[in-house]
């Protein structure tokens, strides 16, 4: 699933190329909305909100888009062939210059611009919302040390509590922290570093496509921990775990350092079983 950052970046893009511009093409491919046309409207705007994307139109609506495990939007000249097949498009947004291509995007729908509190109002704050400050980060604090009998790991990816941070950040976040995924927040020292880390680190990567926590952008050295199983450990060499945190369709993979992390943990899991986790995260 992709994390805030990748969101934020999209957005970012897409605001860029569409925003104050005259849609040409409007075609929205889904089964609630292949009615709908939004030719010959003008795009005032796109935004990202967590994990949620909204673009907004001069009649009052906005399109609402998820990008959940797989979706994606790409810019395009006119003409550009597509790098996904055409039968994934759920949206085709163009003007005269840009082709804006939504893809495997599940969760689509037009709703007015004033309710869009319907689809995402229901998040934390927003940890890449430039209008950030402390109020927005005691809001985060608050709703984080709420889950205090909740696993550290599953608390960080929960939208409710604070609204970006993915399995990639999870991953990174606890490591940084010195502490297991599955350590319980009223056990965690400092609550507030948590908070402060899970936006440094969104930010540190919101205006790029590379996404590193190390500070390095080399091959195999930008992340701690994350996708790391069974590598060494950057700080002190032992082999990172891979395990499986949550339950269901929920669980995710988790990468952890049984050293540098000390705390609760499963036991790891090993070939098969940790390359069947893998394809599920």
């Amino acid at each position: 699933m992709p994390e805030g950052d990748t969101v934020y970046l999209a957005g970012k893009r897409l605001h860029a190329a569409l925003a104050g511009q005259l849609l040409v093409r409007g075609e929205l491919r889904h089964p609630r909305l292949a009615e709908e046309n939004l030719a010959g409207r003008t795009v005032l705007g796109v935004r990202s909100v967590g994990k949620h994307m909204l673009t907004r139109f001069d009649d009052g609506r906005s399109l609402h888009s998820h990008f959940r495990m797989d979706g994606s939007w790409h810019l395009y000249r006119p003409g550009m062939a597509w790098r996904r097949p055409a039968y994934e498009a759920r949206a085709v947004l163009a003007t005269a210059e840009r082709v804006a291509v939504g893809f495997a995007l599940h969760d689509l729908e037009l709703l007015p611009t004033d309710a869009e509190d319907r689809v995402v109002g229901h998040l934390g704050p927003d940890l890449l919302d430039p209008e950030w400050d402390d109020a927005h980060a005691a809001e985060a604090l608050r709703r984080f040390t709420a889950r205090r009998d909740h696993e550290l790991g599953l608390v960080l990816l929960e939208q409710r509590v604070m609204a970006g941070v993915g399995n990639l950040y999870k991953a990174e976040v606890c490591f940084l922290l010195g502490l297991s995924p599955w350590t319980l927040v009223r056990d965690v020292p400092d609550p507030a570093r948590a908070v402060a880390l899970s936006r440094e680190l969104l930010l540190r990567n919101k205006d790029r496509p590379e996404q590193s926590t190390t500070g390095e952008l080399g091959r195999g050295r930008q992340h701690w921990v994350f996708e790391r199983g069974r590598q060494r450990c950057f700080r002190c060499g032992t082999r990172i775990a891979v395990g499986e945190q949550g339950d269901g369709v929920y669980a995710r993979i988790a990468y952890w350092c049984p050293r540098c992390q000390p705390g609760p943990s499963p036991a790891p899991l090993h070939g098969a079983a940790a390359r069947t986790a893998r394809s599920r995260r």
